[in-house]
């Protein structure tokens, strides 16, 4: 059945998530990004890749590996976070570099993920992602809020497709 979903998912992925709420997200971690020092990055896949089916990986070790080919954890202060939406097992992941996840407890970023499955479950993937991306840029502001001097983005805030 695994296998079933995987296949059928690229034929779903732009229906979930059009241009404009690809647009919208993009906004959505733009805006975020002035509260805080923290960077964000959005991932979307439709299935995994036939090898990591093969080896019957996880959501969250390809979660771990798109934070590392993405470079999320090469940022200056250790402040990437990777909200990563693997639409075929509808499953969301978020990992955080090592700055962050040193002060923000793995529960907190599990109510976020819980919240936007929720969402998805009924098919509001746009409002779901942007739920997310605010809650995540909410949990970054308490921990890291912004500083008085401009920062870099170091991150692209465009949503990635792969």
């Amino acid at each position: 059945m695994r296998w079933i979903r995987h296949f059928v998912a690229n034929a779903r992925w732009r229906q979930a998530f059009p241009r404009a709420a690809l647009d919208a997200i993009h906004r959505a971690i733009s805006a975020g990004e002035r509260r805080h020092e923290g960077q964000v990055c959005f991932a979307l896949e439709q299935a995994l890749p036939l090898r990591d089916l093969m080896r019957h990986r996880t959501p969250r070790d390809r979660a771990e590996d798109v934070f590392a080919q993405l470079r999320v954890w090469d940022t200056q202060h250790n402040c990437g976070v990777l909200i990563y939406v693997l639409l075929a097992e509808r499953a969301i992941e978020i990992v955080a570099d090592r700055g962050i996840a040193a002060r923000v407890a793995p529960a907190e970023w599990q109510a976020v993920c819980e919240r936007m499955r929720e969402r998805f479950a009924k098919r509001e993937y746009r409002d779901g992602a942007l739920e997310g991306i605010e809650a995540v840029n909410a949990i970054l502001a308490r921990h890291f809020p912004a500083g008085a001097t401009p920062r870099t983005n170091e991150l692209p805030d465009e949503p990635v497709v792969l």
